[in-house]
């Protein structure tokens, strides 16, 4: 096995090709947040719950806690620049969904709104494990609403129209990589 490196342990969880990227909105008290997270991933089908791992210092974990909910949307590749510029700055310096003009339009289950042009947008409420919530910064949540653009979502499979329409993964600092093409593999009897 002549190819095989050993792997820094801080950056072993790049090993992992986690879900895509996700951009995290947020509300409470008058005050809206946005901000990007990389690690998110289904935990449940029925209910249908996720895993959300957001930093106990930013202003999006004070209104998640404060408000018991976020919405998850998924980005396109077309939205990478934005992507990255709400997840390298912080909504305590003013607001960035006027600062980067990101357009959003109402939840139907929770006060964060979503963000327009995404793929997909999921409406979570937060299940309370205190726990893990300050231990490993990692949110439990209830999928109470789901939506994705039919152009790229339908019959329960992703099949992206367009290179600028696929869903975006964070390797790090500004590296993404987009969803590749799709196939299909049928078993041998």
């Amino acid at each position: 096995m002549q190819h095989i490196q050993p792997v820094e342990l801080a950056k072993a969880y790049r090993l992992l090709n986690h879900g895509p990227t996700t951009i995290v909105t947020s509300a409470h008290g008058g005050v809206t947040n946005v901000m990007a997270a990389a690690w998110a991933m289904p935990l449940d089908f029925d209910p249908p719950k996720v895993l959300l791992v957001i930093d106990s210092k930013t202003l999006t974990r004070e209104l998640v806690e404060a408000s018991g909910e976020f919405a998850l949307n998924i980005p396109t590749r077309a939205l990478a620049e934005t992507t990255l510029a709400v997840g390298s700055s912080s909504g305590r310096d003013g607001d960035k969904f006027s600062a980067l003009d990101i357009t959003t339009f109402p939840s139907q289950k929770i006060a964060a709104p979503l963000i327009g042009g995404c793929l997909a947008w999921l409406e979570c409420k937060v299940i309370p494990e205190p726990h893990n919530q300050q231990r490993y910064d990692l949110f439990i949540a209830e999928v109470v609403a789901a939506w994705a653009d039919a152009a790229a979502f339908s019959a329960g499979r992703w099949h992206f129209p367009a290179d600028d329409q696929r869903s975006l993964h964070y390797l790090a600092g500004g590296a993404f990589f987009a969803t590749g093409e799709a196939f299909n593999v049928e078993l041998k009897s």
